[in-house]
């Protein structure tokens, strides 16, 4: 098992990545303002709720229930946590790459609130995801409906952002080639999943299920990526980005916490390379200018391209359009000007010869895409 290595401080060598695969020991706040600038690709924050909880909650056979009592859910007021909230979120959004995301989950008590300040300072909200529980706990305390369901806000580091990532196709696939909705349905942790110290009790009493983490990082990152979790708890943000190959970095400043998961994710074995490919559309892939098959030598200048019937045929000329007697343009606009139809792929629609049959030119802009992605390696 690999060791997992806990950090009380940040070396200068922080900057070449010193901190990845860690978990900082400290408060968030001051953690995060150590990390380097634009540095994460995705943010997922299980802030305190603030439940207010005002004494024990008992069942109605006066058994207590292990309930979240403990001293960093305690806030002497709103505003107080209002502040705490924009003192962590603006640390956040500081590390946040220009294309990242962030996932903050919470409840009724503190969503809300948690979602405005994103609002002012600036994130721009993708989704509200409903986590819906299969076996939620039975309300103990009011005549209300039961508590059954967390919200999570997903967002960008702003309204302009581009380029983030959301695996759209792997998600419809995986979902019976169906949208996946912005409802889920997963059951609390229990069982084995669910860490407990020496006496039987819970380690920690918001411990997130693994399925949990596993939709939100395959819908929003890839192998390699880099996730944060600024609330790392018992671990469960690192024992699943370890076991997807992604890199994680959490912050805690429980002892008892650090402990459970350092050993926690020392004990997971990551999915080969082979597991771990993102299903992804033609969207997703790098693009292929036509002119860059005659700047890579694919596609040689006063090359003759046809249609698949030999119609029609086409010079390639050096700036990257075809031509046909005075007719000239893109491939696309020439196909169509040919056909006299509005639009035309002329990836598809182009052939060249190859030891004497016809190929599209689509084969060689998969050529050109995979030299792209090499040279990107």
């Amino acid at each position: 098992m690999s060791a997992v290595r806990v950090l009380d401080e940040l070396s200068s060598s922080a900057l070449q990545f010193e901190w990845l695969d860690t978990i900082l020991k400290g408060d968030c706040v001051a953690a995060l303002d150590r990390l380097p600038e634009k540095s994460v690709d995705v943010i997922f924050a299980d802030p305190p709720y603030n439940l207010q909880l005002d004494g024990d909650l008992h069942r109605p056979d006066q058994s207590k229930v292990d309930a979240v009592d403990d001293h960093w859910d305690q806030f002497e007021s709103f505003e107080a946590y209002d502040a705490f909230t924009r003192a962590w979120l603006l640390a956040a959004r500081r590390v946040l790459k220009p294309n990242g995301t962030i996932w903050v989950i919470g409840s009724y008590h503190n969503i809300f609130r948690v979602g405005a300040r994103m609002q002012d300072l600036g994130f721009w909200i993708l989704n509200d995801v409903v986590w819906r529980k299969t076996n939620p706990m039975p309300n103990f305390r009011g005549r209300r409906f039961q508590n059954a369901h967390e919200t999570m806000i997903w967002a960008s580091r702003d309204p302009k952002a581009k380029g983030y990532t959301f695996n759209y196709e792997a998600l419809k696939a995986a979902n019976d080639d169906v949208q996946m909705r912005s409802d889920w349905l997963f059951p609390i942790c229990t069982g084995a999943e669910r860490l407990k110290d020496e006496k039987g009790d819970k380690v920690h009493p918001t411990q997130k299920p693994e399925a949990l983490l596993a939709r939100v990082l395959m819908a929003s990152t890839r192998p390699g990526d880099i996730v944060l979790d600024p609330f790392f708890g018992s671990g469960t943000t690192g024992a699943v980005a370890k076991r997807l190959g992604r890199h994680f970095v959490g912050i805690e400043r429980e002892q008892d916490y650090i402990d459970a998961a350092t050993a926690r994710i020392a004990a997971v074995k990551p999915l080969a390379d082979a597991d771990l490919t993102v299903l992804s559309g033609k969207r997703a892939e790098p693009r292929v200018a036509f002119v860059s098959l005659i700047d890579s030598g694919l596609l040689k200048a006063g090359t003759t391209l046809y249609d698949a019937r030999k119609r029609w045929a086409a010079r390639v000329r050096a700036d990257g359009t075809l031509a046909i007697g005075d007719q000239a343009g893109s491939i696309h606009r020439l196909g169509a000007q040919v056909q006299g139809l509005d639009a035309c792929n002329g990836w598809t629609f182009w052939h060249y010869e190859r030891a004497g049959g016809l190929t599209p030119i689509d084969e060689l802009r998969r050529i050109a895409r995979l030299g792209m992605e090499r040279a990107g390696a």
